[in-house]
């Protein structure tokens, strides 16, 4: 009997499609192994598959979040509020996802003590939402708060009054509606970790709304998604949600009344005479 001295790399048969793998994370032309995709790529798409699984069921730490964002210098002085949505855990929240849109009364009754007179409401809160990456939020809030901080401090007039940080467990993006409410701002800044793909298990998501309150629909919401290192970068998502802030707050509205011209370097202004002005 001859002995087999057939490599690995000859008993697969290669795809020329494969040459698109370094512009894309998708799975594309993974070549086969007689009739089945070669064991490599099968184990890659099964650790892909429990990675995104682990980022849907791991709970957020919030006491470590909360910890981690009072020992940043650009932390607000208010140590953040620790919220639950009305689903009461994670197989509630899968659920039902009517429950993660609106706050338990527990919490609903915490932000009494912290809502913000009519004649001064907030200008902005900032709601960081667990949704179904927790994985998204340990990565990427920290890293792209600080970017955004650092772009209201040093680029924005008048300054931002804003809210306490709101850190919301089992919470879906409508949550930041009930605590735009509930605090008297008029605008609201959900992160919030976007549902796990098989290769981002790790994305953050950006869901702008002026005047949030409780009913409105994904119709007047600005979404940034997919913040991350392999994605949209910090400094890139901040300066996208720093200009849509600064355009909600001068036009008093967001959603698909609002576009995001932020690569143009252009800001819009309701003006009867012109409705385009270059930035400096």
């Amino acid at each position: 009997m001859s002995k087999i001295t057939e490599t690995h790399e000859e008993a697969v048969t290669e795809n020329p499609w494969r040459k698109l793998n370094a512009f894309t994370d998708a799975r594309v032309g993974l070549g086969r192994s007689g009739v089945s995709v070669p064991t490599s790529h099968l184990l890659a798409f099964q650790l892909a598959h429990a990675q995104a699984i682990d980022a849907v069921h791991t709970q957020l730490d919030v006491t470590l979040l909360s910890k981690s964002i009072m020992e940043q210098d650009w932390a607000p002085d208010c140590a953040p509020l620790e919220l639950h949505s009305r689903a009461t855990d994670r197989a509630t929240y899968l659920q039902r996802p009517d429950y993660g849109r609106l706050l338990d009364e527990a919490s609903a009754n915490k932000l009494e003590k912290y809502k913000a007179p009519s004649s001064d409401a907030y200008d902005l809160a900032i709601v960081v939402v667990d949704g179904l990456s927790s994985l998204a939020i340990e990565q990427n809030a920290l890293p792209f708060l600080k970017e955004l901080f650092h772009q209201l401090d040093k680029t924005s007039s008048p300054n931002w009054n804003i809210a306490p940080i709101c850190i919301t467990q089992q919470g879906r993006v409508a949550i930041g509606d009930d605590i735009c409410e509930r605090l008297n701002a008029n605008c609201v800044l959900v992160l919030i970790g976007e549902r796990p793909g098989l290769s981002s298990p790790d994305s953050l998501g950006l869901y702008l709304t002026w005047q949030g309150k409780v009913g409105l629909t994904d119709a007047f919401r600005n979404c940034i998604s997919n913040v991350r290192p392999a994605g949209l970068n910090y400094p890139e998502a901040a300066h996208k949600a720093h200009y849509l802030l600064t355009e909600a707050r001068n036009l008093k509205l967001s959603g698909v009344k609002l576009k995001d011209r932020s690569d143009d370097n252009i800001i819009d202004h309701d003006n009867e005479e012109s409705s385009l002005f270059l930035t400096p």
